[in-house]
């Protein structure tokens, strides 16, 4: 074991220390081709992930020129969820800025390396100091203050290099694994997805007679089966709270309908909640706002929503499971928004006047019932596929972290020779 490099304040070691801002205007100010505009979304520990990058015109990059990024500066993301991640910018990487969200920092060469800068910065050495700083600031986010104190460990540059060129190779391989483990993820997701799509749409018997739905949304369905409006289904809902004392329920595309107190939620939150709509279990409620990404469900609880939402009692001919199901399906909210209204797809509100336009399949209720359980039958097999392979990947990037907190901190013996 070789013994653990004095340590020095960062600030010390590095000439510059600091981040972009926001273009004049905002999201307004982003074009279509141009200099890239880097955000924290594009800094990751494995590299710059430039598949969503935004861009701004030469005349917003000259008005920001002191915020552009230059070779071998390290990236690290002082707000947000990704806070504590970085990377070091390869010479391949385009002119581009970076936004507040982002801190650039710039080795003084002569005395820290940016490949081993980075690495160090990796290191619970240094993300423990990053979340204790966070955690400790009366803002949300590290200062450049807090940056420029953090304590790095110094070893001479011929350390520093064997070491970046050690964590390097062991972190290629254990990389590898993790987007192995993580395609995985999404071929599970992508199971399930389709999964639950052929259950809905055609049901579980792979011998069962299907027939024309004459819906293209639909397409083939089983012979028995019927097709209805909604509006021979639904009914709708407005019923108001009096006192606003019932629990507050929320509606997304990814969990349905939620209890709000179950979420993190940081949009603003009304001062009254007198006047909300009443939802009772069973009911079906669509986000108005957000129909067209699927965010609609079928409550389990009793509660209120939000007055800009709808509410639908559905008739006693459909079971509450498979509505929720149907709805949620990627090409049931394709559906939706074809009756949906407005000039922007973003903007796009689904009323009742077309909610009830909208045709749905009709299982027996019986058999509706039956492939909601095959349903959580199957996607619970899925789901414990899904939880090994997440515990895999979180062995292996604590491993990655492991790896590079004991090179850093002289648990590694040879490096130089290695």
């Amino acid at each position: 074991m070789t013994p653990l490099a004095p340590a020095v304040r960062l600030k010390y070691v590095v000439g510059k220390i600091g981040s972009g801002k926001t273009p004049h205007g905002g999201a307004e100010a982003y074009v279509e081709a141009g200099v890239a505009f880097l955000r924290s979304q594009n800094v990751h520990f494995d590299g710059l992930h430039l598949d969503d990058v935004v861009f701004i015109d030469e005349q917003t990059d000259e008005e920001m020129a002191s915020t552009r990024i230059e070779p071998n500066d390290v990236l690290l993301n002082i707000t947000g969820a990704s806070l504590g991640r970085c990377t070091v910018v390869g010479p391949e990487v385009p002119r581009a800025n970076v936004n507040q969200h982002v801190c650039i920092i710039r080795s003084d060469q002569d005395k820290i390396l940016p490949r081993y800068l980075n690495i160090v910065l990796q290191s619970a050495l240094v993300q423990n100091q990053i979340f204790a700083s966070e955690n400790g600031s009366s803002r949300e986010g590290l200062t450049f203050e807090q940056v420029g104190n953090f304590h790095v460990p110094l070893p001479s540059l011929s350390q520093q290099a064997a070491i970046a060129d050690y964590v390097d190779r062991e972190k290629d391989r254990l990389d590898s694994l993790v987007s192995a483990r993580e395609r995985y993820l999404t071929l599970i997701e992508e199971k399930r997805r389709a999964l639950v799509a052929t259950a809905i749409t055609r049901g579980i018997d792979s011998n069962v007679s299907l027939r024309g739905s004459g819906l293209p949304w639909l397409g083939l369905i089983p012979a028995h089966w019927q097709t209805e409006r909604a509006r021979w289904l639904f009914s709708e809902r407005d019923e108001r709270s009096v006192t606003g004392e019932e629990e507050l329920l929320t509606v997304s595309h990814i969990t349905g309908v939620t209890p709000r107190s179950e979420k993190e939620v940081y949009m603003f939150e009304a001062e009254t909640t007198e006047g909300y709509k009443i939802c009772q279990a069973g009911d079906l409620v669509i986000n108005t706002l957000w129909a067209w990404m699927g965010a609609m469900g079928v409550s389990s609880h009793h509660g209120i929503v939000s007055p800009a939402y709808h509410v639908y009692k559905p008739c006693s001919r459909l079971f509450g499971g498979y509505v929720d199901a149907l709805v949620r399906t990627t090409v049931f909210a394709q559906e939706a928004t074809r009756f949906s209204k407005g000039v922007w797809s973003s903007r796009l509100r689904l009323y009742p006047e077309g909610f009830f336009e909208i045709w749905l399949p009709v299982p027996p209720w019986e058999e509706q019932r039956a492939i909601v359980e095959y349903i959580a039958e199957e996607t619970s097999k899925l789901d414990k596929l899904r939880s090994a392979a997440e515990a895999t990947i979180g062995l292996l990037k604590e491993r990655r972290t492991a790896l590079i907190t004991a090179a850093v901190t002289g648990q590694l013996t040879n490096l130089e020779a290695a």
